[in-house]
């Protein structure tokens, strides 16, 4: 029985993100019966011309940005990087797959299936692995369907406006919990957060405590 609701929101063309999938992975299989993790997307890449030639204009543009993510990922050898990274096959933006991963959340709210993190995984492995452009909606219902998944299940979805509605809900929740970096997670009603590169043994930490402590004993007041 699930004791504990994580919320984890995240940017899936943000490189924290993906160094960080590995540690979802493993919590989720060390505490599987203990948590579920509800995935929600906050906007960092949502215009990525104006992040990367805005913000990294003086710093070499999408070339400088291309070196940065590699210089990330080369520090924990888990995660590779394709060598053209943010150098071909740009993106756009993050929002279509963000609306993908919405219609995939709500397919699980039917019927219980849990492949949202199966479907986040791949995507975020697509582009930063593969330099597949998960802007495109041809490419993202490819991959779910490679995770098994019909794309007819997917598409009327967002035709019908129900996974933008998730999508503005996320954004919503983002706002009113003061989510201003990814990947972030948020504990105990929000009562606890870990913001950015956090190890894994401080988010197992975190959760062994909720699992551990008496019914409202997190507060001293």
């Amino acid at each position: 029985m699930t004791n504990i609701r994580i919320q984890h929101y995240s940017d899936v063309l943000c490189v924290w993100a993906y160094v960080a999938q590995v540690r979802l992975t493993e919590l989720q299989t060390a505490f599987e019966d203990d948590i579920a993790i509800d995935h929600h997307w906050f906007e960092v890449f949502g215009d990525v011309h104006a992040k990367l030639f805005a913000n990294w204009r003086d710093r070499g543009g999408a070339a400088g940005y291309s070196a940065h993510v590699k210089e990330i990922v080369a520090r924990f050898g888990h995660a590779p990087v394709h060598p053209d990274i943010w150098q071909r096959a740009m993106p756009t933006s993050s929002m279509p797959a963000h609306l993908v991963l919405c219609a995939v959340r709500l397919l699980d709210a039917a019927d219980a299936k849990g492949r949202v993190a199966q479907v986040v995984s791949a995507v975020r492995t697509a582009f930063f692995r593969d330099l597949v452009d998960v802007s495109q909606r041809g490419a993202l219902l490819e991959l779910v369907e490679r995770c098994g998944i019909p794309a007819l299940r997917i598409e009327p979805l967002i035709d019908n406006g129900a996974a933008f509605a998730a999508l503005s809900s996320d954004f919503d929740l983002a706002r009113d919990n003061d989510i201003r970096a990814s990947p972030t997670l948020l504990f105990n009603e929000g009562r606890q957060r870990l913001t950015g590169n956090v190890g894994y043994r401080v988010i197992e930490a975190n959760v062994r405590e909720l699992l551990q402590a008496p019914p409202g004993g997190q507060s001293w007041c």
